[in-house]
Formats: C-alpha cells, sequence, structure tokens
C-alpha cells in the first residue's frame, strides 16, 4: 500500500482508528502477558528457594 503523506498514513483510508486501535489492544496484551510471566517466575523461583531451604534444614 502506497501512502501520498503521513496523515494519509495515519488515516488509513478511513479506518486509521480502528488499526491503530488494534495495533494499541495488541501491545497491551502481549505486554500485559510479558509483565504477568516476569512476576509469575520471580515467585516461583522464591517458592522454590524456600523450598529447597526448608529441606536442607530437615536434613541438618
Amino acid at each position: 500500500m502506497f501512502f501520498q503523506s503521513w496523515s494519509e498514513f495515519i488515516d488509513m483510508g478511513g479506518y486509521g482508528f480502528y488499526v491503530w486501535l488494534s495495533y494499541g489492544i495488541t501491545v497491551l496484551a502481549i505486554g500485559g502477558l510479558l509483565f504477568e510471566n516476569y512476576f509469575r517466575r520471580r515467585n516461583l523461583l522464591k517458592v522454590l528457594h524456600r523450598r529447597t531451604e526448608r529441606e536442607l534444614r530437615q536434613q541438618n
């Protein structure tokens, strides 16, 4: 697709609002998934660390 100006590119032939809204929602969804994954992983590592320390204390 070829656009004559930046404003035509942003307008997307009258569908710009829907196009950019869909891009925005997609970026937010992927960002949310990355955010959730980071905190779940961090939580899991804490739980595993605590469990390992507890098992080592029980052995001694």
